[in-house]
């Protein structure tokens, strides 16, 4: 009831009631960016014209490698989004 008579329009604190942190699909586009020509080229060019093509150690290593930059992506959005 009071926040209705007394709204804060000076004071630099946001209000947290009043905004929505929710995840939209414009916040991966930069990691689709990312992910897509990453896989396209290391599965696509590099590893198979370096003779490691398949699944082993190399494959599955630059694949959690691709994994782990996205989910640091993703908590880095989710935390600026806190903000």
């Amino acid at each position: 009831m009071f926040e209705r008579l007394f709204r804060r329009t000076s004071c630099p604190i946001p209000n947290a009631a009043g905004r929505s942190a929710c995840l939209r699909p414009r916040h991966f586009v930069p990691l689709a960016g990312f992910i897509v020509p990453s896989v396209v080229i290391g599965y696509g060019l590099v590893l198979p014209h370096a003779g490691f093509s398949g699944v082993n150690e190399l494959s599955i290593g630059f694949a959690t490698t691709l994994m782990g930059a996205a989910a640091t992506y993703v908590v880095g959005i989710m935390m600026a989004l806190r903000r």
